[in-house]
């Protein structure tokens, strides 16, 4: 059995403790921030989460205020009310990890003590196969916008996300004509959703590859988090692996996520982190 990094440092920290007579308890709990910023895509601004085609930003997994999404804020805030009205949202609709540089130096700019990032969605899903961001191009994106938080803001938690599983998408939208309707009308990650039905070895490779992208993409945000610090927590793939069903997604696009797929994302991914 693999024990997850954030377990693995968590032991070791207690052990130095005990060994300098601290009290475990007391030095092991992390105090919930006053302040926080996301940075991110439209998954971020929870775009189609309440309108047609509009950002739905109370019902965002990480900043939002909408009760029955209970964000990473509300659930901070029920801890720390000092929070309040401190829940900054600086992802955008269409974001890739390019943008992230100059969202950091947003939230840099706000002095917010922890920032969720959210991206790769659009770096995966493009019009074709051949644009989507090389693997180190992607690397290099993450390592500027992580630098630029650090640098700025040395004592901030940065909690990164893993990247949605697009391939489980196709899996679990294939079958609804609504669904299908709506990626071609709207040219929705053709990379991975052109021609839905096809069982071709030519499709069937190609959705595989899209895929593996993905998957190497966490690689690097779980890489690049680690070398971040104590300060950085990734999910250890807790997004990517989670089995969202097709009740989760905006009937609209039929690809982000709704209501209760922001819900959703909101539980997992702060389960996932620092544990306020």
């Amino acid at each position: 059995m693999t024990i997850p990094r954030r377990v693995l440092a968590t032991l070791a920290g207690l052990t130095a403790l005990v060994l300098l007579g601290a009290d475990p308890a007391t030095a092991a709990a992390t105090p919930p921030p006053a302040s926080m910023a996301s940075i991110g895509d439209s998954i971020t601004r929870g775009f189609n989460a309440c309108g047609w085609y509009v950002d739905c930003t109370s019902r965002s997994f990480s900043t939002g205020d909408y009760s029955t999404v209970n964000s990473h804020y509300l659930r901070i805030r029920a801890v720390n009310p000092t929070i309040q009205g401190r829940n900054l949202n600086d992802a955008r609709s269409g974001a890739k990890s390019a943008d992230m540089y100059g969202q950091a130096g947003t939230a840099v700019g706000q002095g917010v003590e922890y920032v969720t990032m959210l991206i790769g969605a659009n770096d995966a899903c493009t019009s074709s196969e051949a644009t989507m961001t090389p693997v180190a191009t992607f690397r290099a994106n993450i390592d500027s916008a992580l630098n630029r938080i650090r640098a700025g803001l040395p004592n901030a938690r940065v909690a990164v996300m893993s990247v949605p599983d697009i391939h489980r998408l196709w899996f679990i939208g294939k079958g609804s004509g609504s669904a299908r309707s709506a990626w071609s009308a709207f040219g929705i990650c053709q990379s991975m959703l052109a021609n839905p039905t096809s069982t071709a070895q030519a499709d069937v490779d190609r959705r595989a590859r899209v895929r593996q992208r993905v998957i190497d993409y966490n690689s690097q945000l779980a890489q690049a988090c680690a070398a971040y610090g104590a300060n950085c927590d990734f999910d250890d793939n807790a997004v990517f692996n989670y089995p969202f069903v097709l009740s989760q997604v905006s009937t609209w696009d039929y690809f982000h996520p709704n209501t209760s797929g922001q819900a959703v994302l909101a539980s997992v991914s702060y389960a996932n982190g620092f544990g306020w």
